[in-house]
C-alpha cells in the first residue's frame, strides 16, 4: 500500500504506543534489580534521597532549627508573662499589639471579654471596629479591635471630680466602683470611646419568667447575676444600685487574671494570633519586638494621649 493511503492514526494507537513506552521505562528502572523474595522486604535504594533529589530534600527540611521560632506565640508570651510578673510592678510596662492584617473580624475577643467580664447589656469594653476601603467592585473591608488604651498622658483621669479613676502602678488607667459618682465626664473626655456606662440592664429582661419546658428569666438571669472579678475583688449583679451598676466601666487588660499569671482574656481567644501582651520594658519581649517595627502605629497620637496600644499595618 502507498504511503498516501496507509490508514489514519486513531486514538486507540496513541494510547497503545504511550503504554508500550511506559512499560519500556520501568523494565529499564527494574534491570540491575533481582526479584524479591516472597516475604523479603524491598531493598533501600543505594543513595539516600539527598544525593539522589537534592532539591527534593531541600524542601522536606525544616525552615529553621531554632526551636523558639516554631513555638506558638502564646506559649512565648505565658513564659514572658511569668518573667515580668517577677519584677517589681513599677518596672513593668504593660503594652497591646494588634497586628491588623491578622485580624479577620471574627469578634472572638469581644465575645471573650463580656463572657470573662459579665458585662451586661450596653457595656462593651473591646469592639471591633470595621472599614469598607477601596472602590466598588475593588472593595475590601478593614477590622481594627479598640480596647482602652491604657494612655500615660489619659484626659479621662484629669476631669474626674472626684478621682474614682487613675493609672496605677502597673501603668493601667482603673476605676475604683465605690468612689465613682456615675457623672460621666471621663466618657467625654476620652477621645477613643473606651469607656461605657453601666446602666443596670440585663440581658433577661422581658422574658417569660417560668415557662414550662423553657429555660425562663427566673433561671437564666442567675448566670447574669453572677459577681465578676474585675480588680481582683467580686462585683454581683445583685439587681439594686450596687456597684458596679451605676458606674463608669472600662478595659482593665484584665488585671485579675494578670495577677493569676493568665494573658488577657482577649490575647487567648484570638484565632489568629493578632493580638499580643507583655512587658515593653523587657528588651527581649515579642512585644518589644513588635513595636519596634517600622508599620507600627498608635491612633491618635497626635493629641499626646501616649497610647499602649499599637497596631501593625
Amino acid at each position: 500500500m502507498a504511503e498516501s493511503e496507509k490508514a489514519p492514526t486513531t486514538r486507540r494507537d496513541v494510547l497503545r504506543g504511550l503504554g508500550g513506552a511506559l512499560g519500556a521505562a520501568l523494565a529499564v528502572g527494574a534491570l540491575g534489580r533481582r526479584p524479591a523474595a516472597e516475604g523479603e522486604a524491598l531493598a533501600a535504594p543505594s543513595r539516600p534521597l539527598a544525593d539522589a533529589h537534592p532539591q527534593a530534600a531541600a524542601n522536606a527540611a525544616p525552615l529553621t532549627s531554632d526551636p523558639l521560632a516554631q513555638e506558638d506565640v502564646l506559649v512565648r508570651m505565658e513564659r514572658e508573662l511569668t518573667r515580668a510578673l517577677a519584677k517589681p510592678r513599677e518596672q513593668r510596662r504593660w503594652v497591646m499589639v494588634i497586628d491588623l492584617r491578622k485580624c479577620v473580624g471574627c469578634n472572638s475577643c469581644t465575645v471573650a471579654c463580656v463572657a470573662e467580664n459579665k458585662l451586661p447589656p450596653g457595656v462593651v469594653y473591646r469592639p471591633v471596629l470595621e472599614e469598607e476601603i477601596g472602590t466598588y467592585p475593588n472593595v475590601t473591608r478593614k477590622f481594627v479591635p479598640r480596647p482602652c488604651m491604657q494612655c500615660d498622658n489619659p484626659p479621662c483621669t484629669l476631669v474626674c471630680p472626684v478621682h474614682a479613676t487613675w493609672k496605677n502602678e502597673d501603668g493601667v488607667v482603673v476605676v475604683d466602683y465605690d468612689q465613682c459618682i456615675g457623672c460621666r465626664y471621663c466618657i467625654t473626655a476620652c477621645p477613643y470611646g473606651a469607656r461605657t456606662f453601666d446602666f443596670g440592664h440585663f440581658y433577661t429582661s422581658g422574658t417569660p419568667q417560668g415557662v414550662p419546658s423553657l429555660l425562663g428569666q427566673d433561671a437564666a438571669d442567675d448566670y447574669e447575676r453572677l459577681a465578676n472579678a474585675e480588680y481582683g475583688e467580686s462585683w454581683p449583679r445583685s439587681g439594686g444600685d450596687e456597684s458596679p451598676v451605676g458606674n463608669v466601666r472600662k478595659c482593665h487588660f484584665c488585671l485579675h487574671r494578670l495577677a493569676e499569671g493568665m494573658l488577657p482574656a482577649c490575647v487567648t481567644t484570638c484565632i489568629g494570633r493578632a493580638t499580643l501582651f507583655g512587658d515593653a520594658n523587657d528588651p527581649d519581649s515579642l512585644v518589644a519586638e513588635m513595636i519596634a517595627k517600622p508599620n507600627v502605629m498608635r491612633l491618635k497620637e497626635e493629641m499626646g494621649t501616649a497610647p499602649r496600644v499599637y497596631y501593625l499595618l
